[in-house]
């Protein structure tokens, strides 16, 4: 499985991403070792994921999601849950 996901940074920002092992990957982000952007805005909280066959879907759900604005990336999350 492929994951595209959306962090939540203890700056209130978002950060998307695409991983093959999510649980890895956040635990990752919230250690320092994820991601230049979230190293300097821990903790971060998964709000947001979708589930892919294959890492070329995720990714480019990953590109789609990255060109929303914030209220429509906030709509995502809501429409989520």
């Amino acid at each position: 499985m492929n994951y595209t996901y959306m962090l939540k940074c203890s700056d209130n920002t978002y950060y998307t991403g695409w991983t093959n092992d999510l649980d890895r990957r956040i635990r990752a982000h919230n250690n320092g070792t994820g991601g230049k952007y979230t190293r300097s805005r821990r903790p971060v909280e998964l709000v947001y994921y979708e589930v892919f066959e294959t890492k070329h879907e995720a990714m480019s759900r990953e590109a789609a999601i990255k060109q929303l604005t914030r209220k429509q990336k906030e709509q995502l999350v809501q429409h989520n849950y």
